[in-house]
């Protein structure tokens, strides 16, 4: 079992799009996979529920619902904003890895900047146990939003996996209940190019499973 922790204290970071995105592509190539939705507002669960019964199956938790009984390949951990101190070093511990989005804003990058601070004091990171990498989101390459973020991920020394535009493809796959792995692939060509250096370094840093 391998469990992927997407977690940034900012509220709409792109936690829930990362998300359902990574458990939507795991399930496309047959793994059994559980996406564990830790948000309040239930977003990933709300996803699955809406999901076509034709598309591979994802199941889900939340804590307001029964323990699953599956026995998952993989977890994936939607987090809530605001996690923070005893949870989120709770959840560091369990996960194999972290993956922090952050999106152009100065906002967001004030917020990440102080938790990035808080993930690098964590002792299963420091004794890499748990893996750190950063993901742009909706990103407009052709802005200077986009290379002051550029920037900011350089200089906090983890690794930057790849950026993510601001596409349309994915608000109509988050009301389709459906990942870009769903849908048909002339659709998303762009978007699933500038997934596979995540899903590289998923599987590369999963692959040893604890």
């Amino acid at each position: 079992m391998r469990n992927i922790l997407i977690a940034n204290s900012k509220g709409g970071s792109g936690k829930t799009t990362i998300a359902t995105n990574l458990a939507g592509y795991f399930a496309s190539i047959g793994g059994r996979v559980l996406l564990s939705d830790l948000d309040r507002q239930l977003s990933s669960t709300n996803w699955v529920q809406r999901r076509p019964a034709e598309l591979p199956i994802i199941h889900t938790s939340n804590p307001r619902s029964k323990p699953s009984s599956i026995d998952p390949d993989w977890i994936i951990t939607d987090s809530p904003a605001g996690f923070r101190e005893e949870k989120l070093s709770d959840a560091v511990k369990q996960a194999d890895c972290v993956i922090v989005p952050i999106q152009p804003s100065a906002f967001d990058i004030g917020a990440t900047t102080d938790f990035l601070d808080l993930l690098a004091e964590e002792k299963a990171i420091r004794k890499n146990k748990t893996f750190v990498a950063l993901v742009g989101m909706r990103v407009n390459s052709r802005t200077n939003a986009a290379a002051t973020l550029a920037e900011f991920m350089e200089q906090t020394g983890f690794p930057i996996l790849t950026y993510l535009r601001n596409a349309q493809v994915y608000a109509t796959a988050a009301e389709l209940g459906a990942s870009l792995f769903d849908m048909r692939p002339s659709l998303v060509a762009q978007d699933i190019e500038q997934w596979a250096p995540l899903l590289d370094w998923v599987s590369e840093t999963t692959a040893n499973e604890r």
